[in-house]
C-alpha cells in the first residue's frame, strides 16, 4: 500500500509521509526526554549558552588536526550551515601556533550551475568554498596555512573528491548541520518518480549514495533563501553537489550541531528519536544516521523552542 502524499511537495518524499504517531512522539519530546535518548553509538550533548556550543565545534577541527602527522595525515569534514564556528577555528589555530601541513579538510557541499554543467564559481555570493575560505583558511598565519593540495571541494566532476576520501588520509569527524528537510549536506530526499513513487529508497541504498550533483527539495531551496540570500529564492541554484553516505560512513564519528536556526523544534527532536530507537526511512535521510556506529547531536538549549501550539 502506497504511503500518504506529502504535505509540504507531493511529487516528493520527505518526513509528512511518516505515520502520525511517529510525528506527535517527537512533538512530545521535553528535554529532558532527548537527553535520554543517547544510548551506544548515539550520544546527545546540550550547552547552555551559544558561545559555548560555537567553541566546541570549534574545537573539533583542533582536536582532529592536532592528531595529524605526516605519516598519518588527519581530516574533518565541516558544513556551511553553520558557520559562526569558523572564524573561531582560524583564531585557535593562529593563537595555538598549529601547524596544518598534514592536516585536511573536505568541504561538504557545493552550488551546481546546470547552465553551465559545473559548480558555482567562488565568486557567486553563496559560494560555500567561497565561505570556507574567507571565514576560516584566508585568516590562518601563512606559515600555519593548510597546503592548498589538502583542501578538497566538491566539483561537479566528482572524482578526485571521491578518490580524496580513500587517499590514505583519516576522517577524524563528519560536521553538519540539519536543514528542515532532515538532511546533512544536500543529501535531501528524493522525488516521488520512477522506481520510487510507492516508497523511498531502502536504507540500504540510500546509504550506498557516494558523492554526487542532486535535486534540491522545495524546502530545502526555501530554506537556503532564509538562511543566506534574505529569503530571495531565486538566488538559490536548485541542483547541489554533495557528500554522499558513501563518504560520511568513512568518517569515524558524525557529529550534527543543532543552533535552532536552521531546522525547527519539531525537526531537532524528530530525527534524534529516530536515530535513538534505529527507526531508518530515506525520507528523513538524517535518521539512517542510526547505521553509523559513532553519533553526536549537540543542541543549543536556547534553540531547542517548543512544538506546543502557540499562535502569533
Amino acid at each position: 500500500m502506497s504511503r500518504k502524499l506529502s504535505t509540504l511537495a507531493p511529487d516528493w518524499w520527505d518526513y509528512t509521509t511518516l505515520e502520525d504517531d511517529l510525528i506527535r512522539d517527537a512533538a512530545a519530546l521535553s528535554e529532558r526526554d532527548l537527553v535520554q535518548l543517547s544510548r551506544p553509538g548515539f550520544r546527545v550533548v546540550l550547552y547552555d549558552t551559544l558561545e559555548d556550543f560555537y567553541l566546541a565545534e570549534a574545537l573539533e577541527y583542533i582536536t582532529a588536526w592536532r592528531q595529524a602527522t605526516a605519516d598519518n595525515p588527519v581530516g574533518i569534514c565541516g558544513p556551511i550551515g553553520p558557520t559562526e564556528q569558523l572564524p573561531l577555528v582560524a583564531r585557535l589555530v593562529n593563537e595555538l601556533g598549529l601547524a596544518l601541513g598534514d592536516a585536511h579538510f573536505w568541504g561538504m557541499d557545493e552550488w551546481y550551475d546546470a547552465a553551465t554543467g559545473r559548480e558555482v564559481p567562488v565568486t557567486h555570493p553563496l559560494s560555500f568554498e567561497r565561505a570556507d575560505r574567507e571565514l576560516c583558511f584566508d585568516r590562518l598565519r601563512p606559515e600555519l596555512a593548510m597546503p592548498e593540495a589538502n583542501l578538497h571541494f566538491p566539483k561537479a566532476e566528482v572524482s578526485a573528491y571521491r578518490a580524496s576520501w580513500r587517499a590514505g588520509v583519516r576522517c577524524a569527524v563528519m560536521q553538519g548541520g540539519q536543514g528542515d528537510i532532515k538532511h546533512w549536506a544536500f543529501n535531501d530526499p528524493v522525488r516521488r518518480a520512477g522506481a520510487h513513487v510507492d516508497a523511498p529508497p531502502t536504507p540500504l541504498e540510500f546509504r550506498a549514495l557516494a558523492t554526487r550533483v542532486v535535486e534540491l527539495h522545495p524546502v530545502t531551496l526555501m530554506q537556503n533563501a532564509r538562511t543566506s540570500g534574505g529569503g530571495n529564492v531565486t538566488l538559490v541554484p536548485t541542483q547541489a553537489i554533495t557528500v554522499g553516505p558513501a563518504e560520511t560512513w568513512l568518517a569515524e564519528k558524525v557529529s550534527i550541531w543543532h543552533a535552532g536556526t536552521h531546522d525547527n523544534p519539531l525537526g531537532q527532536r524528530l530525527t534524534a528519536l529516530m536515530i535513538s530507537k534505529g527507526v531508518e526511512d530515506a525520507a528523513v535521510p538524517m535518521s539512517l544516521l542510526a547505521g553509523h556506529p559513532n553519533v553526536q547531536f549537540n543542541y543549543f538549549r536556547g534553540g531547542l523552542g517548543s512544538c506546543a501550539v502557540e499562535m502569533h
